[in-house]
């Protein structure tokens, strides 16, 4: 009821001990704290939070138009809603190392287990999309120094993101990785590969774990999990398929009340009133105090 029954500090050794290469443990994107619980109901071990997914729920493309305060205030919310741990895409730092190191901080305090931070120029763009721009090397080990050395919770994970294979093929991307694992990352995340041989060469080049983004309609394949467990991969992220899902069934009813003057057609589709109780357990808030839950749960078809 309410809040998490987990600490911070235990989801953040949950997420350190999931992380083992091969294990391609599934983080499904949380877009809202009900969805996260959703994820959590279902069985998985993690949910991910995605600066894309936040910079789309503003309306707003992913370019860095984000702030912190607003990163943090959704994971916080996201957090708070589930057992699990929480990683959160914290796009390029919100600014310089000292500022970087503040980022961190701030998701500490916001109970989120884990970030990952990456080396692209500010303003940033969709990692599986063109013309990217990125730091040169000394920048982007600097943000991950920063990184490491503010957090105050050992076990809060820094993740470093290049998205260095767009722009300078692998060989010089794995030498960043490398780089970046020199200077505190505690894993590594390699945007847009293009293969699963490329994912094999990174994950036997550096000896933290490596997440793989598979994303729709972007420059990876869809690959299944067990495919990247054999290529060594320790975590994949499915980082904005909730929200598309959900916005898709949400445009096709709005189409459907413009059509036909109803929402009839599209109810059987629709999460009903019975599992949404489910979902926000209303039965605790009972057991907690009667008068706030005083009347008959619906049926499981209503």
């Amino acid at each position: 009821m309410l809040n998490s029954t987990r600490t911070a500090t235990q989801k953040r050794q949950d997420l350190r001990a999931l992380l083992e290469p091969g294990a391609a443990q599934p983080f499904p994107g949380a877009f809202t704290p009900l969805s996260a619980r959703l994820i959590q109901e279902k069985g998985f071990p993690g949910a991910y939070i995605s600066g894309a997914v936040i910079s789309n729920e503003l309306a707003l493309p992913d370019i860095g138009l984000t702030t912190l305060s607003e990163v943090a205030a959704r994971g916080r919310q996201i957090a708070a809603a589930t057992d699990l741990p929480c990683l959160i895409d914290a796009d390029t730092g919100f600014g310089e190392p000292m500022n970087v190191a503040r980022t961190v901080q701030e998701l500490e305090d916001a109970g989120l287990a884990g970030c990952h931070i990456e080396d692209q120029v500010n303003p940033k763009r969709c990692g599986h999309l063109d013309g990217k721009s990125m730091v040169d090397l000394e920048t982007a080990t600097k943000r991950i120094r920063a990184a490491a050395d503010g957090r105050r919770d050992d076990d809060f994970l820094v993740m470093a993101r290049t998205d260095l294979r767009a722009t300078s093929g692998l060989d010089s991307a794995i030498d960043r990785m490398k780089a970046l694992v020199d200077a505190g990352a505690n894993a590594i995340f390699p945007e847009a590969l293009a293969d699963l041989s490329e994912f094999e060469q990174v994950c036997a080049a550096v000896d933290v774990p490596v997440l793989a983004n598979m994303t729709e309609f972007g420059k990876s394949e869809l690959f299944t999990r067990t495919q990247l467990a054999e290529a060594g991969v320790a975590m994949v992220i499915y980082p904005v398929t909730l929200l598309r899902a959900a916005m898709g069934a949400a445009e096709r009813v709005l189409e459907t009340i413009l059509a036909e003057g109803t929402q009839a057609s599209r109810v059987d589709e629709m999460l009903t009133r019975a599992r949404l109780y489910e979902l926000v357990d209303y039965e605790a808030y009972n057991r907690f105090d009667t008068s706030v839950f005083d009347f008959e749960v619906p049926t499981a078809d209503r």
